[in-house]
Parts: structure tokens; C-alpha cells; sequence
């Protein structure tokens, strides 16, 4: 069976998805793309080969041709276009967020369980990571005992001009939260959030430094640095009681020139998560033609509980003190 997969927005993400599917995902075939940028969308169309280019994203969904939708379009269109898809009864993998707040991820929750079907899975690639997962791996054997704190950080080399310092909680920090849910198999009780007075007057984006408590007692702290200028830096490293295990990125070559010794950092993040991204497409596409759900990926729960933490994350950045993470009772459907 091959899946027809449409890719609605063509972007950065979009396009980049595009060519994982031509190039990397075995079962798979680029039927229709669809872009607010008309040009952009005939152009990556004929670079991947795409059969059509939409007129609307609603034309996308509906068409009979698509079997699947991949929604890689502006943040606040995410959750009304995955509506969509559930009500056309097609899997649909969207990037993050779900939505740009936890009423509206409560909407596609209530649609997927009144379908009784799960449809979506949210893009938090880093579950495919193959660093990530042998950590988890790692702790899950037994040999480090109990994860007692997991420390993570995510720089980046500078930030775009409308982006600010909520943005680096609701749009940066969603893949730690998620991230570190996966990997202490439990849910986000509290966060607080931090910010360094040190940062030079009148920066827009200062860093700022999360600390969550686990529903089962564990600490996790979480560093956003997104104008760190040196390169992407993505760092992680769980603590548990008999021992440590930490991320190491992958690095393919080292350089030795003029008495010093030096490796490469990436300008983004699509080099150091490539093989993720890669992982990722490759089992939706397999459990769409087997009829399943992906084992360990992102529900529209797991969408959901991040935007939790987020919202809890700002509404401690505004007051200064720590903040219950509300979540709403856990439907049926991904129980």
C-alpha cells in the first residue's frame, strides 16, 4: 500500500518534510501541497514532485486522493485544520503546538473520542530521537534506579525579531515539556519560571529557566536560551539515584587547525534532529498503512498536556511564583 500524504504549509517545516518523505519514508507518496504562497507551493511541488497543488487547505483535505495530511501551516491555524482531518477521517501528523491554547486542544480531544478513532499525532520528533530514546532505555533497564531529576537545555543562535521571551515558553520550551513527560512517564504538577537580571537593558528575549515538578516528585529544570549566537545546542541529562545518563549530539567530524582542535555546532535544528524527523515520518507512514497508532508518539493528549505546562509556565513568567499545571480528566480514548 502506498499512502498519499498532503502537506498543508511549505515552509521551513513543510518543505523540509516534504523531501524526508520523497527521499527517506519507503511506502509513501507526495500527492498534494498546499501553501497561502502560491509560488512557494509550485515550487516545492516541483522539486519533490508533488502530483497537485491545492487551491485551500479544506480542498487538501477533502480530496479523495490524499490519505493523509501533514500540517506544517502557521501555529493558530493547527487546531481548526486538524478538526478538519478528524472529520474527514484521516490520520493527520501536526506540528507543534496543537493549538495556541488548552481549550482549543480540548476540542480536538472531544472530536476524537466522539469519533472513538485516534487520528492525530503531534510532530514532538524528539521521541524518535535516537539519543533520547537510549536514555530512556537506559533508565528503564534497571542498572541507574530511579530518575530522580532531569536537566535539559535548548539554545539557539538568535531569535527572529517578533519573537519574545512568552514565545520562548509557548513556542521553544513545548518540546522539553514534552520531552520530559515522555521520558519520566508522568505527568507536569507545577512550574516556575526565572529570567537573569544580568541581561543587557532593553533585550527583547532574555533566557529564561524553567523549573517543573513531576506528578511523581521528580525535578525537572529546563534552560531557553534563544540568542545563545554560538550555534543550536540541545543538552540533556537525567539523574537518578545509582547514576547519570546524558544526550550526547551527534558529531561527524572534528576539525585540528592552527593549534586548536574544534567540533561544529549546526546553525538550526534540523541537522541535529534530522534522524529524528526521518524516524518520525517513517513509523506514521507504517502505522498508517497497518491501521495502528505509532507506539511512543505524541497523541493529541500528549498536545494537550504540553500547552498545559506552557500556559502555566506564562502564568508564572507574569507572576512571578510557581504555578499549578490544570489539567483536564484524561478521555477514555488515550488512557
Amino acid at each position: 500500500m502506498t499512502v498519499r500524504i498532503g502537506i498543508i504549509g511549505v515552509g521551513i517545516m513543510g518543505a523540509d518534510h516534504a523531501r524526508t518523505i520523497v527521499e527517506h519514508v519507503p511506502g509513501a507518496s507526495l500527492g498534494a501541497i498546499y501553501d497561502a504562497d502560491r509560488k512557494r507551493a509550485a515550487e516545492i511541488a516541483e522539486e519533490t514532485g508533488a502530483t497537485d497543488v491545492a487551491g485551500t487547505p479544506e480542498a487538501l483535505i477533502a480530496d479523495p486522493k490524499i490519505d493523509a495530511v501533514l500540517i506544517a501551516s502557521p501555529d493558530q491555524t493547527h487546531a481548526t485544520l486538524t478538526l478538519a482531518c478528524i472529520a474527514a477521517r484521516k490520520p493527520v501528523l501536526c506540528e507543534k503546538p496543537l493549538a495556541p491554547t488548552s481549550q482549543e486542544s480540548l476540542q480536538v480531544l472531544a472530536a476524537e473520542s466522539t469519533l472513538g478513532k485516534r487520528l492525530v499525532h503531534i510532530g514532538y520528533m524528539r521521541r524518535f530521537d535516537p539519543a533520547y530514546t537510549s536514555m530512556k532505555a537506559k533508565w528503564k533497564s534497571g542498572v541507574l534506579g530511579k530518575p530522580l531529576m532531569f536537566h535539559c537545555v535548548h539554545r539557539n543562535v538568535s531569535a527572529p525579531p517578533w519573537f519574545d521571551s512568552k514565545m520562548a515558553i509557548a513556542n521553544s520550551a513545548v518540546h522539553e515539556f514534552d520531552i520530559a513527560r515522555w521520558m519520566l512517564d508522568c505527568e507536569i504538577a507545577s512550574a516556575h519560571v526565572f529570567q537573569p537580571e544580568a541581561a543587557t537593558p532593553g533585550v527583547i528575549v532574555k533566557p529564561v529557566f524553567l523549573v517543573l515538578r513531576s506528578g511523581s516528585g521528580q525535578l525537572v529544570t529546563i534552560e531557553i536560551f534563544n540568542n545563545a549566537t554560538y550555534g543550536y545546542d540541545v543538552r540533556g541529562e537525567l539523574v537518578c539515584e545509582k547514576g547519570t545518563v546524558s544526550l550526547l549530539s551527534p558529531v561527524h567530524s572534528e576539525t585540528s587547525v592552527a593549534l586548536a582542535q574544534a567540533t561544529a555546532y549546526p546553525e538550526d535544528w534540523r541537522p541535529r534532529f534530522a534522524d529524528a524527523y526521518r524516524l518520525q515520518n517513517q513509523a506514521w507512514v507504517k502505522a498508517i498503512a497497518g491501521g495502528q497508532n505509532i507506539d511512543g508518539a505524541a497523541s493529541a493528549w500528549d498536545g494537550y498536556a504540553a500547552g498545559a505546562v506552557a500556559e502555566a509556565g506564562l502564568a508564572s513568567l507574569a507572576q512571578g511564583r510557581s504555578v499549578d499545571v490544570s489539567l483536564a480528566m484524561k478521555p477514555a480514548l488515550y488512557r
